[in-house]
């Protein structure tokens, strides 16, 4: 499994997760809990941290936060060991309390934020045990579940003064009444219509768009090869893929969309170039466009076999080729 990034800098948001070893749970009652809080107030306070979004499971816990000083690492660190020591002392404990590291996401803040926090709020029905349950009954679960900071989302009288409700409220009218509406509006929206986040991490590392994922690379990513950490490869692809897709919509209109849905020449040329001068495996270009790794396959060698007396066809391959070689990535170019 390749090992994820750790980047930090200033104004760098996160989407930290953490288990408990062996998945064992890290709160026994609400005394955790609430300790639990104590604690990651005080840390949030001594490391200038801003926290948008949390949720306590039983096992695990689920935070979205800002580290205006870039300073994740350490703030992690001296939470996870004043909540672990609390921890052992009350339960006359030995060992480690966590599995290993915490997970943390590094994320694009203007397209992700309200929806990160939106799915950290959603955790509580995720179990196994609500999977059969009535859009009814995960309401309810969700509305009665008070350990996250859902309820400041939907009810003034129920905020938390560490959490910062107005950076993600301003995309659903601010921080006021009319803003929390839309907010548990778009929850409860959010239970029938499932939040797909998870699929779109890159090399679970980094949640964004490409100008975002650009700035990431361009700015710390320079000088690690890519088998030294694997997670890299996964981004220069996407970068990649990226500006494959970019060159062609410019050169011929032929979007991501348009592509996915053709069945001729233009989709074979994508498939083509992506696997060529992108890097992509059939398996990525099939999940991509939507199609089996085998049809990936097919596609490449019968544009093959279009291209050996098609000098219009070899012409526009050139065109975009020569396009892209002038787009600023990390190619992988592969015959």
């Amino acid at each position: 499994m390749a090992r994820p990034l750790r980047i930090e800098y200033p104004g760098a948001v996160y989407y930290v997760t953490c288990r408990g070893n062996d998945r064992r749970m890290i709160f026994i009652d609400d005394s955790d809990r609430k300790e639990f809080l104590d604690k990651l107030v005080r840390s949030c306070n001594i490391y200038n941290i801003k926290t948008y979004s949390f949720v306590l499971m039983p096992d695990h816990f689920h935070l979205l936060i800002e580290t205006p000083h870039g300073n994740l690492g350490n703030f992690m660190r001296h939470f996870s060991i004043t909540y672990t020591g609390y921890y052992s002392r009350r339960h006359n404990r030995t060992g480690h309390l966590y599995q290993g590291r915490y997970s943390s996401v590094l994320v694009d803040m203007k397209t992700y934020l309200t929806a990160l926090s939106r799915h950290t709020h959603l955790n509580p029905i995720r179990i196994k045990g609500m999977k059969r349950k009535s859009i009814e009954e995960k309401k309810q679960r969700l509305m009665d579940y008070k350990w996250s900071s859902l309820h400041g989302y939907i009810g003034k009288k129920q905020t938390r003064k560490f959490i910062d409700y107005q950076t993600v409220l301003e995309e659903f009218g601010g921080n006021n009444d009319n803003g929390r509406r839309a907010y548990r509006k778009r929850i409860i929206a959010d239970i029938s219509e499932p939040l797909e986040v998870k699929n779109k991490i890159i090399g679970q590392s980094l949640l964004g768009k490409g100008e975002f994922i650009g700035f990431i690379r361009s700015n710390f990513l320079n000088g690690q090869r890519d088998k030294e950490l694997p997670s890299l490869t996964k981004i220069h692809k996407y970068h990649a893929q990226e500006k494959i897709i970019e060159t062609i919509e410019k050169e011929t209109g032929w979007d991501l969309n348009a592509l996915k849905t053709d069945r001729g020449i233009m989709r074979q040329l994508a498939i083509d170039l992506l696997f060529r001068k992108g890097g992509l495996s059939g398996s990525e270009i099939g999940r991509m466009m939507g199609i089996d790794y085998s049809t990936v396959s097919q596609q490449r060698k019968r544009l093959r076999l279009k291209m050996q007396n098609n000098f219009n066809l070899n012409h526009i391959l050139e065109r975009l080729e020569k396009n892209i070689m002038g787009s600023q990535f990390d190619r992988i170019d592969r015959h």
